[in-house]
C-alpha cells in the first residue's frame, strides 16, 4: 500500500535533510582547516557561473516597464494611469484611388491572359482538326488514285 504524502510529511523531510545537510558542511569545513594551509570555506566552495542576459529591444523595455508601473500604482490603489494610445493609421483618398486602380488593373491584365489562353487552347484544338481532316482526305485520294497511278505506270513500263 503506498503511502500518502501530504505538505505536512514533505515539509519534515525538507526540515531532516537541510539538518543533515549542515552537519555534513561543518564536518567537511572541519576537515578543510586541517588540510595543509587551511583553506577556508568560502575559497572551497565555488561559485554557480552566471548567465548572461538575454537582451531585451528598447521597445520591449518599455512595454516592460509600463506594465510594472502599472502593477504598482494597483498594489498601491492609485487610478491607473491613462496609457495614450498610438493613433491608428490611415490611408489617405489618394491612396485608396491609387490601391484601387492597381487592383482593377491587376485584374485586367489577369483577365486577359486568361482569354489569350483560352483562345490559343481553341485554336490549337481546331489545327489539330484541320489537320487530322487534311491527311484523312490526302489518304482517301491516294487510295482512288493509287488504281490508276498504278495502271499508268504499267503503260509506262510496257512501252
Amino acid at each position: 500500500m503506498p503511502i500518502k504524502l501530504t505538505n505536512e510529511i514533505i515539509a519534515a523531510a525538507i526540515q531532516g535533510f537541510e539538518v543533515q545537510k549542515q552537519h555534513i558542511d561543518s564536518k567537511i569545513a572541519e576537515l578543510r582547516t586541517m588540510l595543509p594551509g587551511g583553506l577556508s570555506e568560502n575559497a572551497a566552495t565555488p561559485e554557480a557561473p552566471t548567465r548572461k542576459r538575454k537582451k531585451f529591444s528598447a521597445a520591449a523595455r518599455r512595454k516592460m516597464a509600463q506594465s510594472q508601473k502599472l502593477r504598482w500604482a494597483r498594489i498601491r490603489g492609485e487610478a491607473e494611469p491613462a496609457t495614450p494610445e498610438p493613433p491608428k493609421r490611415r490611408i489617405s483618398e489618394e491612396g485608396m484611388k491609387r490601391i484601387m486602380a492597381a487592383t482593377k488593373k491587376r485584374w485586367r491584365l489577369a483577365k486577359a491572359a486568361k482569354a489569350q489562353q483560352e483562345k490559343a487552347a481553341a485554336k490549337k484544338t481546331t489545327t489539330k482538326k484541320a489537320t487530322v481532316k487534311k491527311a484523312a482526305v490526302k489518304t482517301a485520294t491516294a487510295k482512288k488514285m493509287a488504281p490508276a497511278a498504278a495502271q499508268a505506270a504499267t503503260e509506262a513500263a510496257a512501252q
